[in-house]
């Protein structure tokens, strides 16, 4: 039972944050979702308006009136609203910025206005830029590599000045490729693993970026629910007013990936197994390998990933072959 707690999720509509809508109702919290479905979808939260403890606000998080009303009443702010994708903001890097800074920024203000216990917030990986040292330990960065790199860095200093200057309880998290049920394969900025999934069901030949030994730290959307509720919850002070990784501490190749991926789908159509990968140019702002530490986590917030890549990728692949074929 969640004593009738609340949590704002922004983004609440998108992939991860209709994922933690869903979670943290089936917890019987009072659950308000803000998301005005520039990259979130409808049909996410569908299954929850009938839900007496789920809240639907339509709005932006670049209007300030629209944040001040969203944070009353709320216990906890779970800040999932951004716009993504590295190539998304080298196109447009003005609304990246409005977005993920100045709504960033409002929706500090208005929880710090409210008296909201605590505000966690979606950082990234991104923000590890031009650092080539692995495994990423979070105090550890390099040069960011493109506009969005700089928009979650910016997230990350404000929160920290928040939490100085105001006494707020800030926790921020960065997502290691994040991947999972309800994440988006359409679109020009589709994650990699729903996208190339979308292209084997329908027999298409996927491209890799390169030659497919560029790795990632995949990381199944079971562990990033698993991580914001650590850090929502804990009551360890010392854990409080930093960053952590969230991750699952393992990288895979593209090549890999693409590997596991034909297999998994070939349980469901064998044909999928004969289906030709392409490789293309490698694309600007991205960075060669990524892995987490997951140390920090593990020793403050007491974070024991349930998922391997593996293990998260065959429940994903069953989930868009369920949801998606």
């Amino acid at each position: 039972m969640a004593d009738n707690k609340s949590i704002l999720i922004t983004g609440g509509a998108g992939f991860i944050g209709s994922n933690l809508c869903e979670y943290f109702l089936k917890k019987e919290y009072s659950v308000v979702c803000l998301d005005n479905f520039a990259t979130g979808h409808k049909k996410n939260i569908l299954p929850f308006l009938e839900n007496k403890n789920f809240k639907l606000i339509e709005g932006d998080i670049r209007d300030r009136e629209t944040c001040k009303n969203a944070v009353q009443n709320i216990d906890y702010v779970l800040h999932q609203a951004a716009l993504g994708s590295v190539p998304r903001s080298i196109q447009d890097p003005l609304t990246t910025n409005e977005v993920n800074i100045n709504g960033f920024l409002n929706m500090l203000v208005a929880s710090r206005d409210s008296g909201v216990k605590r505000f966690v917030y979606a950082a990234s990986s991104s923000t590890y830029g031009d650092s080539d040292s692995l495994p990423k330990i979070e105090d550890k960065i390099g040069k960011p590599l493109s506009p969005y790199a700089i928009t979650k860095y910016v997230n990350e200093l404000y929160a920290e000045i928040f939490s100085t200057t105001y006494g707020m309880e800030t926790i921020g998290l960065r997502y290691f490729n994040v991947f999972g049920r309800k994440q988006d394969p359409k679109g020009a900025y589709a994650a990699v693993i729903p996208k190339f999934v979308m292209q084997l069901m329908q027999h298409e030949s996927p491209i890799i970026n390169g030659d497919g030994n560029y790795s990632r730290d995949f990381t199944y959307i079971d562990n990033v629910i698993q991580m914001n509720e650590l850090a929502m919850l804990t009551e360890n002070t010392k854990a409080l007013n930093t960053i952590y990784n969230t991750a699952f501490g393992d990288r895979t190749t593209l090549n890999d990936l693409m590997k596991y991926l034909k297999l998994f789908l070939s349980d469901y159509d064998q044909k999928i197994s004969e289906v030709n990968v392409l490789y293309g140019p490698n694309r600007v702002g991205d960075i060669p390998h990524s892995l987490a530490s997951i140390e920090k986590a593990k020793e403050f917030l007491s974070y024991s990933p349930k998922y391997s890549f593996q293990e998260g990728l065959k429940e994903a692949v069953k989930w868009y072959w369920e949801n998606l074929k």
